[in-house]
């Protein structure tokens, strides 16, 4: 079932319609009264007056980014997006409908992501009607239903990515942003195509480790935040113990043989990678003593 425009007229010019028409009743009745005119004509001027009462019902107004869904005994009459005061037929029965855009935050859900770890993730999807009868006719309650559906697809796609990015250059949730929002996006669109809701945006608002594993979890990155800033500082170290020592033997300064050179090596990458202060030795000697 699609959205189809419903029939409706501007409801000002009606109005003046329906006054013409409550004058001529109340004319017809008093001439009827005042004997100018036969007796039928009252019972004319009474129909036409109940006939202008019943037609009022057929008002209604329409705000900016709204729908008026219409029903002709159960059976839908259309939908009607005009702003502004409407008038339809008075048998039609009428729902309101926001066509305005939504957001809506799911509670912390805890689930597990591909690599078994519990984690709490929660998002923000911003959404709105595109198709009034879907949302109405082909879903109980379409805005029950978007909340339902979205937690629904925020599981699934937590478990699809691990929480940390690994060498094998596959995406996470917490390295990749765009990537993850944009299946995390597709994934509610696909399960509320049925009821006539368009997705805008959808985006991670929280992601952590569950909390009995959250302390292990911290270990182990700072224990990789440490072996990084080791290896890199340990690269370092060789670059300038290797440009000392071709310095020291383009200038000339020193001789050194192998195990000199081994010593020397040493000493430079104590000094260069050690976490504390070193306390340099003075050698007052030769260099062989």
């Amino acid at each position: 079932m699609n959205e189809r425009t419903g029939f409706s007229v501007a409801g000002i010019p009606f109005v003046f319609v329906c006054l013409a028409l409550a004058l001529v009743g109340v004319a017809c009745y008093a001439n009827a009264a005042n004997g100018s005119v036969p007796v039928w004509v009252a019972g004319l001027g009474i129909f036409i007056h109940a006939l202008t009462l019943f037609s009022l019902k057929g008002f209604f107004q329409v705000a900016p980014n709204e729908g008026q869904v219409m029903q002709l005994f159960g059976k839908y009459a259309g939908t009607v997006r005009h702003e502004g005061l409407r008038w339809t037929n008075p048998f039609y029965s009428r729902q309101r409908i926001s066509l305005r855009v939504r957001n809506f935050e799911s509670g912390k859900l805890k689930v597990n992501d591909s690599d078994g770890n519990p984690i709490e993730i929660a998002a923000v999807v911003v959404w709105q009607v595109v198709d009034s009868a879907e949302a109405v006719f082909c879903v109980d309650n379409y805005e029950n239903f978007v909340n339902i559906q979205s937690e629904s697809a925020l599981r699934q796609m937590a478990q699809s990515y691990p929480y940390d990015a690994h060498d094998d250059g596959k995406p996470s949730l917490r390295s990749h942003g765009d990537i993850i929002n944009n299946h995390l996006r597709d994934e509610i669109q696909a399960r509320l195509d049925r009821a006539g809701v368009q997705v805008t945006e959808a985006r991670i608002s929280h992601l952590a480790y569950a909390q009995e594993i959250a302390q292990a979890m911290l270990q182990r990155q700072q224990a990789s935040a440490i072996v990084a800033a080791r290896e890199r500082i340990v690269q370092g170290a060789v670059g300038i113990v290797g440009m000392a020592l071709e310095n020291l033997r383009s200038q000339g300064v020193v001789d050194l043989d192998e195990e000199r050179k081994a010593a020397m090596v040493s000493n430079l990458l104590v000094v260069l990678c050690g976490e504390r202060a070193t306390q340099p030795v003075v050698n007052t000697g030769t260099l062989y003593h």
